[in-house]
C-alpha cells in the first residue's frame, strides 16, 4: 500500500460511521486497518465488548475478544493524542507490541489510556450509531460492522 487512505467508512446494522485515519499518528496501524478492510477481513465481525460509558470494541473474526488476523502482530505507536469520544485506538493483550486487528472507539473521554495504546483514528461522522451498538461483554445480540471500506 504506497499511499494511505484518508477515510475508513464502517457500516453498521444503523448507519454509516466515517472515521478519519490518522496515519500521521500510527502509519503502520493505519495500513493494517485498511489493508483488512479492503480485504473484507471486518465484514460480519461484531463488536464483543461494549461498555456503556467507555468503548466499544470489535475486530475479533471469532467474536469472543481473543483472535485476530493471521498477519504479524504490529509494534506499538504510542503518541500524546489522548484518548477521548470518538477516537479510534488499537486493542492488545498486557504487551505493547501485540496488537493486530481489534480496536476500539471510545464512547466517552478514557484519558487513563493515553500513552498505552495506539490511536489510529477518530469519528468524524456516525457516532450516533457507535453509541446505538448493544451493550454487554458480550452483548446478547451484538452489533456487527456490515461492511468496511476505506476512501481516498
Amino acid at each position: 500500500m504506497s499511499e494511505l487512505p484518508s477515510t475508513l467508512i464502517l457500516t453498521l446494522d444503523g448507519g454509516d460511521v466515517t472515521i478519519k485515519l490518522r496515519g500521521d499518528l500510527a502509519p503502520g496501524h493505519v495500513e493494517r486497518i485498511a489493508t483488512l478492510a479492503d480485504e473484507g477481513f471486518y465484514d460480519g465481525v461484531v463488536f464483543h465488548r461494549v461498555i456503556d460509558g467507555f468503548m466499544a470494541q470489535g475486530g475479533d473474526p471469532s467474536g469472543k475478544g481473543t483472535g485476530g488476523s493471521k498477519l504479524p502482530d504490529l509494534k506499538a505507536e504510542f503518541s500524546r493524542e489522548p484518548h477521548v469520544r470518538g477516537v479510534c485506538s488499537m486493542a492488545r493483550t498486557m504487551s505493547p507490541n501485540t496488537a493486530n486487528s481489534q480496536f476500539f472507539i471510545c464512547l466517552d473521554d478514557a484519558t487513563f489510556l493515553d500513552g498505552q495504546y495506539t490511536v489510529w483514528g477518530e469519528v468524524t461522522d456516525g457516532m450516533e450509531h457507535v453509541d446505538a451498538l448493544p451493550k454487554g461483554e458480550p452483548p446478547r445480540e451484538p452489533g456487527k460492522i456490515v461492511k468496511a471500506r476505506t476512501a481516498p
